[in-house]
């Protein structure tokens, strides 16, 4: 029996070291023990169940061809579900076969009603096109399915529109080609039976607020052809994924949580890496601005890279089959030199078993280096998160996870594609200097013990709303039902446009005024994007969002691409174009911001005596200033230069505290040491903010100060990064008191004393991280969780 995860292949070379003895040997070979826990999670049989008396003996017998026998129990619990009529999310671990839970019922119907369409989304284009493979794989008459995504040959698309009756897209090409063509899909959309939505803990933040509102254009057009689609989700697990699964589609979600699929056992290490001497200055090596780390500071420990790559050369040579998940893709090139480096110099020719693996590659590499880690012919892989989703690359004997990936959602995901067939794997945690990792690693209950995190979305943000009301009525005309569809907020956002000049209302309804198309970026990256072009060739290097390029792209930044070092010579923000040379300085480049907040009204409030707890809109007013040229080898400071880049303005959602300087003075903060105090605790609760949300602290941002203006009282701000929020300061403020007490534990914990990258220092500071009082921070969170309720 399998448990039908698509294109999920485990075969390859002959076991290695059993898991705890490979953990015994990594952890010898160093002067101390960097683990700091290790978890055992048990073995865990299947629990089979019958094929449902409603699927077709046809379909019985394609999964039986594919070596499926009978479903699990989750499997068969949701498929039911779902074809009585439920909208249903399966939320189970990584390879337990939810691809089959959504494939039973949908091809059921298809299989029973000739007609009857089924329209599958995905988040990335490679899982589409494995679960293309799958699904054709079976063989089924008159299923005929096929992807339709930006790749797609227009030769084939009316093909695909008239015949095809398993359509395999993305909420990208449904949002920009299906739902504006939805007159030439009318007889697809007037048949739909089922929507599958693959990976859905994917959307969170602003995209998945957007997706949200392009699944309900969805059902709008579905409901004028007289459809009413079953909706089918899956998700790794989540937290409350019923109430997710049912903000992102607008429609109530049954969960289907237990998971009956066997899995074999993991032993879980927790690695923190060692301390480096005071005097070090740098990790290694590799600098690290050529890392694709974004700790530019003096590291205090060895580089996560480093010893992420260290361990990886140590698995191969020990013969163990191993994926190696970095956050970004540089690193991950990084990762793989560094091993392949070591290995030739312990065998000569060892090093070509080991290769990185990221977005940005071919589709044809990508295929050979799945095909060639899954046949043996690799023995290590060093990856981005790109293959956290799409191919299943189960059955692997180690998997070794270089920092905190952001959510335990994503942990639990990466650690997952470890076990072959049942038998016992190794995950290791390597922590990176940051106060996120440096509390996961010493608090262990906070991952093995606590549940997964809710993903976070929040489709009532009216920067998201008000857009997506105009594509809808570029659609169609807007009527007075179809703002209850789109929920809370609708009728003020039409209201606005209206205002505005973009809609004009008529008795038969809310009518668009333009010809084109409103322009709506889904992703929500900041604007248009900035061109990378090299002067001396016009060659064009990549692209940066909107949204970042005043820090990485201002005029004599470093910028790095493909391992490559070049300077900005020249950023022209009309034109989206900033000019660069080939350049190899012997110093990196942060830009100093200066930030203002104002509060614009105030949505919910805890007053607990000396400290005030809010939520509420806040305007943010930014402007990159100046930059700082770092020594490499040292983190020196060479000097500050000034910039002339305009101002940036966010109106946005923001939680945000407040004390009265009196409970201050009498926790023994000293006036003088205020500042420092309150900026630390900044720092410290935005970096832990993404153990309570789903997101990771470059979306979101904070500001500290002794007096606001707008509070009268010391006041730390931290708020949502994104036009009209993201969902993460209400996340915030909903679990204030856990979200602050372990800001505060991570402070009081780290080892140092006067403050690190691991507790209160931030990579992305823009006042240089000073001033900072490590002692005051923990005095002043104690004086707010002594007075703010649970």
């Amino acid at each position: 029996m399998e448990s039908s995860s698509a294109a999920t292949v485990s075969a390859g070379p002959g076991p290695g070291p059993a898991p705890v003895d490979l953990l015994r040997r990594l952890r010898a070979r160093g002067a101390g023990d960097p683990v700091t826990h290790v978890e055992r999670v048990p073995a865990r049989a299947g629990v089979p169940a019958p094929w449902p008396s409603w699927a077709p003996e046809e379909l019985r017998a394609a999964f039986a061809g594919r070596g499926v026998t009978a479903p699990w129990q989750h499997q068969a619990e949701a498929a039911t579900l779902a074809y009585e009529g439920q909208h249903v999310i399966v939320a189970t671990g990584t390879a337990s076969g939810k691809s089959l839970a959504y494939q039973l019922p949908a091809l059921a119907t298809l299989l029973a009603d000739p007609r009857a369409t089924v329209l599958y989304l995905a988040p990335t284009k490679a899982l589409a096109a494995d679960q293309l493979r799958a699904v054709a794989a079976l063989e089924l008459e008159g299923v005929r399915p096929a992807c339709y995504d930006g790749d797609t040959p227009r030769a084939e698309r009316e093909w695909i529109r008239r015949h095809s009756r398993f359509v395999l897209t993305n909420p990208d090409m449904l949002h920009h080609g299906i739902l504006p063509g939805h007159a030439q899909w009318s007889g697809f959309l007037r048949r739909l039976a089922y929507v599958v939505i693959d990976e859905c803990h994917t959307y969170r933040g602003v995209f998945g607020s957007h997706v949200a509102h392009v699944l309900r254009r969805l059902r709008r057009q579905c409901a004028r052809f007289g459809a009413t689609p079953v909706f089918v989700l899956a998700s790794a697990t989540s937290g409350d994924p019923a109430t997710a699964a049912g903000r992102l589609i607008g429609l109530p979600v049954t969960a289907v949580t237990e998971d009956a699929s066997p899995r074999g056992g993991v032993t879980f290490a927790l690695w923190e890496p060692p301390l480096l001497p005071p005097d070090s200055g740098s990790s290694g090596p590799v600098p690290p601005q050529a890392t694709g780390e974004h700790d530019d500071l003096r590291q205090v420990r060895r580089s996560a890279l480093r010893e992420t790559a260290d361990l990886l050369a140590d698995t191969v040579a020990e013969g163990v089959r191993t994926l190696a998940f970095v956050r970004s893709r540089k690193g991950a090139e990084v990762v793989a030199a560094n091993a392949r480096r070591a290995l030739d110099d312990a065998v000569p020719g060892l090093g070509d078993r080991v290769a990185a693996y990221r977005g940005g590659y071919l589709r044809e590499e990508r295929r050979e280096l799945e095909r060639a880690l899954l046949h043996g012919d690799l023995l290590g892989l060093a990856s981005t998160n790109a293959l956290e989703l799409g191919v299943d690359l189960v059955g692997l004997d180690a998997v070794l996870i270089c920092g905190y990936p952001g959510t335990r959602a994503s942990l639990w995901q990466q650690a997952g594609r470890a076990g072959r067939s049942g038998q016992e794997a190794l995950a290791v945690l390597v922590a990176r200097d940051d106060p996120l990792d440096t509390y996961l690693v010493h608090h262990p209950e906070a991952i093995f013990g606590a549940p997964v995190e809710a993903t976070v979305l929040d489709p009532a943000n009216p920067y998201v709303l008000a857009p997506q009301l105009a594509c809808a009525a570029v659609e169609a005309p807007l009527t007075p039902a179809d703002l209850v569809l789109f929920g809370d907020g609708a009728k003020e956002a039409v209201d606005q446009l209206v205002a505005a000049g973009a809609l004009r209302q008529r008795p038969t309804g809310w009518y668009w005024r333009h010809r084109e198309r409103p322009e709506v970026d889904l992703r929500g990256e900041g604007g248009a994007p900035v061109c990378v072009v090299e002067s001396s060739t016009g060659r064009l290097l990549g692209t940066v969002d909107g949204g970042s390029s005043h820090f990485l792209l201002h005029s004599g930044a470093v910028y790095l691409h493909q391992g490559v070092s070049y300077v900005v010579d020249d950023l022209d923000l009309a034109d989206g174009c900033a000019l660069v040379h080939a350049e190899e300085p012997d110093w990196s480049t942060h830009a100093r911001d200066v930030t203002d907040v104002s509060v614009v009204s105030v949505r919910s409030y805890v007053d607990a005596g000396p400290v005030g707890m809010f939520l509420g809109e806040v305007d943010v007013t930014s402007q990159v200033v100046s930059y700082q040229r770092r020594r490499i080898a040292t983190g020196e400071v060479i000097d500050t230069r000034p910039l002339d880049l305009p101002t940036r303005e966010l109106r946005t959602v923001a939680v945000w505290f407040t004390l009265s300087p009196q409970s201050l003075t009498l926790a023994g903060v000293q006036p003088a040491d205020v500042p420092g105090a309150l900026h630390a605790a900044e720092h410290a609760a935005i970096g832990l903010l993404p153990l309570m949300a789903t997101c990771d602290r470059w979306d979101i941002g904070g500001l500290s100060t002794a007096v606001h203006p707008d509070t009268e009282a010391p006041t730390v701000f931290v708020y949502d990064g994104h036009p009209g929020g993201a969902g993460f300061a209400e996340r915030a403020y909903g679990t204030a008191s856990a979200w602050l007490r372990a800001t505060r534990d991570a402070i009081a914990e780290c080892g140092c004393e006067t403050g690190c990258p691991s507790c209160v220092q931030s990579p992305k500071c823009g006042n240089g991280n000073n001033p900072l009082s490590k002692p005051d921070a923990i005095r002043v969170l104690d004086v707010v969780l002594a007075n703010l309720p649970e």
